[in-house]
């Protein structure tokens, strides 16, 4: 199967032409090599744009390859436009299946007699369709007679061979990868691969993204930056999920924000705010927040507000990881890199025996030139490979559980690049961040672990007395027991030294009669022979 998948991948490529996008100087020999022996992949498409055919081939591909493209489109400033607004249609674009199909999903899956049982309309065109699934429009019959506005999402059929397909290619990739480049243990990429597994599988559940939306929709309830539709968790299968239909302005659409008069900069400060207010706050985070998973609400264009949607990915952080992220991005906005360079090394992001000093030189190096400029003066590209190289001379490992939030920040940065070109980023993120450290440490911060753990103490202190009397009671026993027992090991560890002292003396003994005994030295030997005897005796 892997073979047969890495094959289709490569074949698919090569007759899309995209080993064309490559520049010249890029091409190694044997990347040239290896493409003149493959002659008869050739070009399929050449009457379309380089756009086009990267677009098409990945949709092609699959849902894996589909989700590379939806990241690769939010990076306008560092592919050409044209790539960029090609790949943008993946969002929301892709090649639908038939509507008939969905319906017999539908009815299937909510265990229906016909579609008529529980919906009053429904379209089979779909409203959008993208990578996993497809979405439909409603209206929801309800116990009160009324009816609701919906769109009915469905999992694409049989798409779960073709991703476990590209997962078992990606593992053995992983593995080589692993086992053969020099970087291949500090990148992690099998555990990285499992990560990706465990994300995308989940994906394909949508009762789990119904639990997700819902989660969130309570985390930002009453919000003003952001709205989560209801879902309809009643109606919810694993294949099929029902849910509120919203009514907004995607949020790539800019000449409609414009024209409505959205206040663009307060909109790209919210997204900021609301990346940190669910990773540091809530630590439970939308990871797939690219534009097609993103509106704007027609209300109060002044005080625009974000609609969310497709909580298929999420992300989670423990304690400990989020505490050393936010000291890093508040060292980081302080300009503090010795502190940035002590909590890698601290947090085991790099060996311990790293210089703090070096690293501490290496991380301005890259990090001073961005500081105090608005984001359309960053060569975002620059930065990347600046840290990369940094990465690699440290050593720096790869931290597959933060690989999620890395991404979501990618799309986050990109959006706002592209609302508010000027957005000064880091002054941006910087008082929500040194707020809620603030918040985590201090007399508040203990109170309010005092108040969490009140219950769990009141619920063990009638216990405590009678725990206190154990301890006292078994206390000297237990003692008396250990040192017994440390007695016997030491007396232990005593004869076992004697014995072989006993062994060795019994074997030179024994060596030297056999040396007499072939000198001619016949009764010393004997004698030797006895004591080596003796000693013998003593080892048992």
């Amino acid at each position: 199967m892997g073979l047969r998948r890495f094959y289709h991948i490569l074949k698919t490529l090569l007759q899309y032409g995209l080993d064309q996008l490559i520049p010249e100087q890029w091409q190694p020999w044997y990347f040239r090599a290896a493409r003149s022996s493959a002659f008869w992949l050739k070009n399929k498409h050449p009457d379309k744009t380089e756009g086009e055919r990267l677009r098409l081939a990945l949709q092609q591909l699959g849902p894996v390859w589909v989700k590379f493209g939806q990241m690769l489109s939010t990076r306008r400033d560092l592919f050409p436009e044209q790539w960029v607004d090609e790949l943008a249609k993946l969002q929301d674009k892709v090649e639908a299946f038939p509507g008939d199909q969905a319906r017999q999903l539908i009815i299937k899956q909510l265990g229906l007699q016909q579609i008529d049982d529980l919906f009053e309309q429904f379209d089979e065109n779909p409203l959008a369709s993208a990578s996993i699934a497809q979405v439909h429009t409603a209206q929801l019959k309800q116990a009160d007679g009324s009816l609701a506005d919906v769109v009915i999402k469905v999992i694409r059929p049989d798409i779960r061979p073709q991703i476990l397909a590209d997962l078992e290619l990606m593992d053995a990739l992983a593995a080589l990868v692993a086992r053969y480049l020099p970087d291949g243990k500090r990148l992690r990429t099998k555990e990285v691969v499992a990560e990706y597994r465990k994300t995308i599988l989940d994906e394909l559940d949508l009762q789990r993204e119904a639990a997700n939306a819902i989660q969130l929709k309570r985390n930002f309830e009453g919000s003003d930056s952001l709205y989560v539709p209801y879902v309809y968790a009643d109606h919810s299968r694993p294949s099929v999920m029902v849910m509120e239909r919203i009514y907004g302005i995607p949020v790539s659409d800019l000449a409609a924000l414009r024209a409505q008069g959205t206040n663009l900069e307060l909109l790209a400060k919210r997204g900021v705010e609301v990346f940190f207010t669910q990773v540091f706050r809530d630590s439970f985070f939308h990871a797939d927040m690219h534009p097609g998973n993103i509106f704007v609400s027609f209300e109060t264009p002044d005080n625009p507000k974000y609609i969310g949607i497709d909580c298929g990915i999420v992300g989670t952080l423990n304690k400990e990881d989020k505490r050393y992220l936010a000291e890093n991005f508040v060292a980081f906005f302080n300009r503090d890199y010795l502190k940035v360079a002590q909590l890698h090394v601290d947090s085991g992001w790099v060996p311990a025996d790293t210089s703090v000093e070096e690293f501490e030189s290496a991380i301005r190096t890259v990090c001073e030139p961005i500081f105090q400029k608005p984001l359309q003066d960053i060569s975002f590209g620059q930065v990347l490979f600046n840290l990369f190289n940094t990465a690699r001379r440290f050593n720096m490992q790869v931290q597959p559980q933060l690989v999620l939030l890395q991404k979501t920040l990618l799309y986050i940065e990109g959006l706002g690049r592209q609302l508010y070109p000027q957005l000064d980023l880091w002054q941006t993120a910087k008082p929500f961040l040194e707020n809620w450290v603030q918040q985590q440490m201090g007399p508040a911060a203990l109170w309010r672990e005092i108040k969490a753990n009140l219950p769990f103490w009141a619920e063990k202190m009638p216990e405590m007395p009678g725990l206190l009397h154990h301890y006292l009671q078994q206390g000297p026993r237990q003692q008396a027991n250990l040192l017994a027992q440390l007695q016997l090991v030491q007396l232990q560890q005593q004869n076992q030294t004697k014995k072989l002292a006993n062994a060795v003396l019994a074997g030179c003994s024994l060596l030297a009669a056999v040396l007499l005994l072939t000198s001619g030295w016949s009764i010393t030997a004997a004698g030797l022979a006895l004591v080596a005897l003796g000693f013998a005796l003593k080892i048992n």
